[in-house]
């Protein structure tokens, strides 16, 4: 019976348990009285308060102190104004207009982001060192740009750039555009090809190479990279031309089998190709059609006429007007043509743009002038005309006017003693006992 009771209390389902452990309940006030002990330990409190009164001391002084910077609408200190310049600058091109406007709408400052920076213009100038090139990339380089010369130097000089030679921004390339040319730019002006009819006749086929394969590998390249090309056509497109003054919706009347025609076709050829270019490749192009220029660095014995009878004059030699002297041809200064250049490149009208200066002069007229330039006593000596040779040129510049706000500001005698002075130099200044000697067994 002892054992039942014992089984009995054993089975007890009213025998009280245990209870099971448990923690002690969190404290509900831990939460706040845990941050401000660890605040009050080693004076943490102090050193918040103290970097608080500094960033509110240095944004209190940031406006007056900045007041004294050109770009007071900018809030990046001045420690910083060589990046905040570059960040705040407008574009100065066109052609990036779009990524300025669509960076200002994504930002409510109206500024370009931290990170981002104004592109610079990479430009490449084919024929570069050249005459009207070299005046050219003077103006590109003063305006900013990098600029990569590319000549294969048959009439180009480099005494024409040397001076650029020091400047990081600019390059120089030997090399023939008749070869293919890979380079990352931005523009590209291409005025790679023989100007002047000595040099132009001298090697026929290479001069309609270039203008015709040459054309086709700069197009190709600005196709690759996306560039703006610019084509320097001529003139001569008009061959001899039956409508006086000539405008750009004339055809022309030209020989496609003269002894000029390597030119005037190549030019005419190299036009075709670019408008192609732009029509079924969607290649942004513009075209200049360019009349008689002249300036400084201009070949001595190029055999146009400018050149020839400034050079005769200098050396006391008789200055040579071929057939009657009637023909008539208009003068523009290469620093009024580089204005046009410019314009155009920059400008969003395809063309083709007639750039010259409309002030028509006769080839006897021309040589008075010269006379009065340089020697009264200078003498003129007829001869037989060449083939082919146009008996009257002058531009009709109203589209350049009304489209580019652009005509020639220097006159001819005002620009022709800038470039008697040039010549003047490099006939005698090289090689004076030489030069002095000629001019006095020739007198």
């Amino acid at each position: 019976m002892g054992s039942s009771e014992l089984i009995f209390r054993g089975h007890d389902e009213t025998q009280p348990t245990s209870d099971a452990y448990s923690p002690k309940p969190p404290k509900p006030w831990l939460a706040v009285t845990r941050p401000i002990r660890y605040l009050l330990l080693e004076q943490r409190l102090l050193f918040i308060l103290v970097g608080i009164a500094i960033a509110t001391l240095f944004f209190t002084l940031l406006p007056s102190s900045s007041s004294s910077s050109p770009y007071e609408h900018d809030p990046i200190p001045n420690t910083f104004s060589h990046f905040s310049h570059e960040l705040t600058t407008p574009m100065r091109y066109k052609y990036y207009e779009p990524l300025r406007v669509g960076l200002q709408s994504a930002n409510s400052g109206g500024k370009i982001p931290l990170g981002l920076k104004s592109k610079s213009l990479r430009i490449v100038v084919t024929g570069g060192a050249g005459f009207v090139g070299s005046h050219l990339v003077d103006r590109l380089i003063a305006r900013g740009d990098s600029v990569i010369v590319v000549d294969n130097f048959f009439t180009g000089r480099k005494e024409n750039v040397m001076h650029h030679f020091k400047n990081p921004r600019f390059e120089l390339i030997r090399h023939d555009v008749v070869e293919p040319l890979l380079l990352e730019v931005d523009q590209i002006y291409h005025l790679a090809c023989p100007a002047s009819p000595v040099h132009y006749k001298y090697n026929p086929v290479k001069t309609i190479k270039t203008n015709v394969v040459g054309t086709l590998n700069m197009l190709g390249l600005a196709k690759r990279v996306g560039a703006r090309f610019l084509l320097t056509s001529t003139s001569e497109v008009y061959g001899d031309p039956l409508q006086h003054p000539q405008v750009e919706t004339y055809w022309g009347n030209v020989n496609p089998i003269g002894v000029r025609s390597c030119y005037d076709e190549g030019k005419r050829t190299a036009e075709t190709l670019t408008m192609d270019y732009h029509r079924g490749a969607g290649v942004e192009v513009r075209i200049a059609r360019i009349f008689n220029t002249y300036g400084p660095r201009m070949c001595i014995d190029d055999g146009r006429v400018v050149s020839n009878f400034v050079a005769q004059a200098l050396r006391k030699e008789p200055m040579t007007v071929y057939g009657d002297g009637k023909q008539t041809r208009s003068f523009q200064f290469v620093s009024d043509l580089v204005e046009g250049l410019m314009r155009l490149m920059e400008g969003e009208h395809v063309g083709p743009f007639n750039l010259g200066n409309p002030g028509e002069f006769t080839m006897l007229e021309l040589a008075q002038v010269v006379q009065e330039t340089i020697d009264p006593n200078a003498r003129i000596e007829f001869r037989p005309n060449t083939e082919d040779d146009p008996h009257k040129r002058k531009p009709d510049i109203t589209k350049a006017k009304d489209l580019l706000g652009w005509e020639p500001k220097i006159s001819l005698r005002q620009g022709l003693p800038m470039m008697v002075s040039d010549f003047r130099q490099r006939v005698f200044g090289d090689h004076k006992e030489e030069g002095t000697t000629s001019t006095m067994s020739t007198s």
